[in-house]
């Protein structure tokens, strides 16, 4: 009779067995444990354990070995080369102090309080309040922006345009109109743009629809080459006033009043600038199934409380005499937000009595305020803040910003040819986002104030 020594640990189901010649057998156990017990697998030979088989057990045979309190039972089948060895040992993998569970768990929900706690106030608790329509003069504008139509005075409105592309929209049911707000010189970056994430026509059965919005350039040449641009593809509208930061506000205007004349079937209006990613599949995944009845929809990352630029030498200085309030509204980031075809055409009427010379996302909020729409707040929504790359991550956002030149192309591609990504799979990749966007920003403010302690010095 050989004595077997069994090395365990509680990992797999094989056990690895010593004979007393020292010669290592292998063999694959099938263990059914009562309740309160667990396999025992070989891992470690500084744990192992010895038994000792009653002398004289006939082949095949079975016999129990009592090896210290934790043992259950133990099975020695005698066979050719070899003796195999079955044992169940108590499971000793939750001996953890309450204590200790609770300072694990604690750390759990603070890691995740961290990650995704802004966010989830924002979405949740931070919503401003539904409007009452009790003012008649809401009540009057919305009125008026529902009579509102602009198709009889398509050929007018046409030769205000520079460039209208008046029939992009011809004989075409359009669930999501996409208008990028582009500088006139940036053609590289627009054709980028067309080879990813706007190379999207279909999604779902559904048509999305792409138009980049201009004013003049300063240049001759560069307006000899948008207008070869346009005719070559086709997406292009511009307006007749100067493309500069002083502008921004008429090229929004002009983006709305574009879609309610030449596009009033459209039902949504993604606006979005031109250093954005955008996941376009997401959008209008979320889009097709919302709820609600898409009226007065007005989403995107939503700003509280943002103060007004009160110093004259900011581009965007406001003045008390334009704006005397202490805060702006409530409105959507400019980076990219969505509107419903009747907040396109609302916001179109109030714009008449709202100034422009205030940034252009504040001038659309103060306009769905002045029709009692309230901004909707998602945090898929990045705003001006960079998300950093990972492919199940980005399948779930609905926009990144400050994207290099170099990165889209490639993170379409492993977007595009990528699998759906499982619950868990999603789960990891929020986490890593987050967790790589607070580094890349915690590394930016370092630098920053390295600069500024290094621009100091020198002076």
């Amino acid at each position: 009779m050989e004595r077997g020594v069994a090395c365990s640990h509680r990992c797999t189901t094989a056990v690895s067995i010593y004979t007393i010649d020292g010669k290592l057998k292998n063999q694959d156990i099938d263990v059914i444990c009562p309740l309160g017990y667990k396999k025992f697998t070989v891992c470690n030979l500084a744990s192992k354990q010895e038994f000792y088989p009653k002398v004289g057990a006939e082949e095949g045979g079975t016999e129990e070995t009592e090896e210290g309190e934790d043992a259950h039972r133990t099975e020695v089948h005698h066979a050719t080369g070899y003796t195999s060895v079955k044992v169940c040992f108590k499971v000793a993998l939750c001996r953890f102090r309450t204590h200790q569970w609770c300072f694990i768990i604690f750390n759990i929900i603070l890691f995740h309080a961290l990650l995704f706690g802004a966010d989830f106030i924002e979405e949740y608790f931070m919503q401003s309040l539904p409007v009452t329509y009790s003012d008649a003069s809401v009540l009057e504008l919305r009125e008026k922006a529902r009579k509102l139509d602009l198709v009889p005075m398509k050929d007018n409105i046409s030769r205000s345009y520079v460039i209208s592309d008046s029939e992009a929209c011809s004989h075409k049911d359009i669930l999501l109109l996409l208008i990028i707000s582009s500088s006139p010189e940036n053609k590289t970056k627009r054709d980028l743009i067309r080879q990813t994430w706007a190379n999207v026509t279909q999604v779902k059965g559904y048509t999305v629809l792409t138009l980049f919005a201009l004013g003049k350039p300063k240049s001759e040449t560069v307006q000899l080459e948008i207008i070869k641009e346009s005719e070559e593809h086709g997406d292009i509208i511009q307006g007749s006033f100067e493309d500069s930061i002083q502008y921004q506000t008429l090229k929004l205007i002009m983006s709305m009043q574009w879609m309610v004349t030449f596009c009033p079937n459209t039902r949504f209006l993604l606006k979005v600038e031109e250093d954005m990613f955008v996941n376009l599949m997401s959008i209008v995944d979320y889009l097709i199934h919302l709820r609600t009845h898409p009226e007065d929809i007005y989403i995107g990352r939503v700003i509280h409380q943002e103060t007004p630029v009160r110093s004259p030498e900011r581009p965007d200085f406001v003045p008390f005499s334009l704006f005397p309030e202490k805060y702006y509204p409530d409105y959507c980031s400019g980076a990219a937000f969505i509107i419903s075809q009747d907040v396109a055409r609302k916001v179109y009427v109030a714009s008449e009595d709202v100034p422009t010379q205030v940034p252009p996302d504040v001038f659309v909020g103060m306009c769905a305020k002045r029709v009692g729409i309230v901004p909707i707040h998602s945090s898929r929504f990045s705003g001006r803040k960079h998300i950093q790359y990972n492919r199940c991550c980005y399948r779930f956002i609905f926009t990144s910003a400050n994207t290099k030149e170099e990165r889209p192309a490639a993170e379409w591609r492993d977007l595009d040819k990528g699998n759906d990504c499982s619950l868990l799979e999603t789960y990891y990749g929020l986490v890593s986002c987050k967790v790589w966007t607070y580094l890349d920003k915690i590394k930016h403010l370092n630098l920053d104030n390295i600069r500024k302690d290094l621009s100091s010095f020198t002076k």
